[in-house]
């Protein structure tokens, strides 16, 4: 139970690390916050004009998931299975089962990363969406899951121009994903973890919910039509 701890909190200030709005900071003199939806994501960084910034917010957003995940691996557990898959690799190429510990650690540092993404506490818990956070998170325990969703992700967007109906239509259907390609690999619990954390994702794109229904959501390549963040929150 303490390892599990240890897992969620160091995998939440990973998560935390608020890389759209330290960049945008940093190379800008601007506040992300200010900008478009307000949101810290490489999609609302992309809204500055700057996609080389909205690219490096990307690729950071999902390497901090990952690291996530390599940190909660890194348990001894895991470090015994591959002394012995070394050991054993020359008379039985076949590897031994992998600690379902680990696992069931490593999915719980997927979920809090995400959490940490999206509820930062250097910015009044106000982040992303955890969209980037969650692929680089579970890439590592899903590729085949995550290779489907994110082809099922561009398969939408190249048909409706909508990022966020590819996002969450993804995000629902990763957890089956991982069930039909994992089911005899991952305890329950693993997939459970998966379901909550595309649920999270999902409810964070309630905006874009409410857009998509009232055909105001901004496609692809449009010029997004949000309000300011200040005018979002008289109208919430």
């Amino acid at each position: 139970m303490t390892t599990y701890l240890i897992i969620a909190l160091v995998s939440y200030l990973l998560g935390s690390i608020p890389f759209g709005y330290i960049l945008v900071r940093i190379f800008l003199k601007q506040d992300i916050r200010a900008t478009g939806s307000g949101n810290i994501g490489a999609t609302n960084v992309g809204r500055t004009g700057h996609k080389g910034l909205a690219i490096a917010t990307l690729i950071l957003d999902a390497l901090k998931g990952a690291a996530a995940v390599i940190v909660a691996l890194l348990q001894p557990e895991a470090l015994a299975w591959a002394q012995l898959y070394a050991d054993t690799r020359m008379t039985d190429p076949t590897p031994p089962p992998f600690p379902a510990s680990v696992l069931v650690g490593a999915s719980l540092a997927g979920l809090c990363a995400v959490l940490g993404h999206m509820f930062p506490p250097w910015l009044r818990f106000r982040g992303g969406k955890g969209v980037a956070t969650g692929v680089g998170a579970f890439l590592l325990l899903a590729p085949k899951a995550v290779g489907v969703a994110l082809l099922l992700f561009l398969l939408i967007i190249a048909v409706t121009r909508y990022v966020s109906l590819g996002s969450m239509v993804a995000a629902a259907l990763f957890p089956v994903f991982a069930w039909i390609f994992g089911s005899s690999e991952y305890p329950p619990i693993v997939v459970v973890f998966m379901g909550v954390t595309t649920l999270l994702i999902i409810l964070k794109h309630h905006a874009n919910i409410r857009r998509l229904i009232a055909g105001t959501e901004s496609k692809l390549g449009a010029k997004p039509n949000i309000p300011p963040p200040q005018q979002m929150e008289k109208q919430a």
